[in-house]
């Protein structure tokens, strides 16, 4: 399912991400999805931090998805980072932007 880093997938296209979609949805794995770019500032910073939170919230699956390798799956992403959150199969929350504390919180509130 694409490279892994503790707890942390990375999708390696629109296929793989459309798989780990349909894992979540019938898992009902709680689940965030931070959607970045290799070009955006902020998405570089956070992505150690996303990397770091996944082995202290191991009940979520963290997901990564570079929008310019997955065009078609995240066309609707307009700005980078993006972050997702899913519970019982469907998209709860989005937190949009940087900010380790507010992302922590955000993980914490949905683990």
């Amino acid at each position: 399912m694409g490279e892994e880093q503790g707890n942390l997938k990375t999708a390696t296209g629109d296929e793989n991400l459309k798989d780990i979609f349909h894992n979540i949805r019938t898992t009902k794995t709680p689940a965030v999805i931070n959607y970045g770019a290799s070009w955006c500032h902020v998405c570089n910073q956070i992505l150690p931090t996303f990397q770091e939170l996944s082995k202290k919230f191991p009940k979520l699956s963290f997901i990564y998805a570079d929008i310019d390798e997955c065009l078609e799956t995240t066309q609707n992403i307009r700005y980078t980072p993006t972050f997702h959150f899913y519970r019982d199969g469907e998209r709860v929350d989005e937190m949009f932007g940087g900010g380790e504390e507010r992302l922590h919180d955000r993980l914490w509130l949905h683990s």
